[in-house]
């Protein structure tokens, strides 16, 4: 499953007019072009991502050659609502196992923790929209065709979503090393698991919004983890206790 590149005013536009899912726009720095200035303004209105860059990266990206100033990045996929997400877990009859990044910027890791996601029956993934990896083509390599069978979502706002799905019967833990050891918190419940960017973990007011937050036990000299291998850790914890509770097959 490769992403679509769109190149040119043209093509943009049209993808903008027929409401086609964009993760990203780039455009040319300091663009004074009219055509691309109305551009910009219509993909801003709807609240598409639009990123300035130097002509010469265009350049690098275009597979056509002839961009015009403009490429439009677009999913591999469409993206969900975190509503499917829910009902996704119903229709299976099973507790809810929700994942929320919050800002992984690097494709393979996103691929890797999509990968992982699937293996152990994660309902959904939520990803917030802007400073996230997209569904690009390395993103849906990099999962093994793990992306055909994971739902994801992509929101304005990760508290707004944290606050829904407290509503809706979850409880929410954020992977943070000032917590409590993983083994001593219960996941045997509806749960969302929060997993923070490889650089700079759970932004702050996202880790005050969970509920509890999980600390992986580590020996060594080295204090963190690759944020893909975080995520898996985490994850299985939560498959081992809910098939210690027998809410899963072994």
């Amino acid at each position: 499953m490769n992403s679509l590149q769109l190149e040119g005013k043209n093509a943009v536009l049209e993808a903008i007019n027929n409401s086609k899912t964009i993760d990203k726009i780039m455009i040319k720095k300091g663009y004074a072009n009219g055509s691309l200035k109305s551009i910009v303004i219509k993909a801003k209105k709807i609240g598409i991502v639009v990123q300035e860059v130097d002509k010469n990266k265009l350049d690098f990206i275009s597979q056509s050659k002839n961009h015009q100033g403009i490429i439009a990045l677009c999913p591999a996929k469409n993206y969900c609502s975190i509503d499917d997400i829910l009902d996704c877990a119903k229709s299976k009859n099973e507790l809810p196992f929700v994942l929320i990044l919050d800002e992984i910027s690097d494709p393979r890791n996103f691929g890797a923790i999509i990968r992982t996601a699937e293996c152990c029956g994660v309902h959904g993934i939520i990803i917030p929209k802007h400073r996230n990896a997209g569904l690009t083509g390395v993103v849906s390599k990099t999962s093994a065709g793990a992306l055909e069978h994971v739902l994801i979502a992509k929101v304005t706002n990760l508290i707004n979503v944290i606050e829904k799905l407290k509503k809706n019967g979850l409880w929410i833990t954020a992977a943070d090393m000032s917590g409590e050891i993983m083994y001593s918190l219960d996941f045997k419940i509806p749960c969302a698991l929060i997993i923070g960017s490889e650089g700079f973990g759970i932004r702050k007011l996202v880790l005050q919004n969970s509920d509890f937050k999980a600390k992986i036990p580590m020996s060594g000299k080295i204090d963190s983890l690759n944020a893909s291998v975080a995520a898996s850790v985490l994850m299985y914890e939560v498959i081992r206790q809910r098939i210690m509770k027998g809410n899963l097959n072994a």
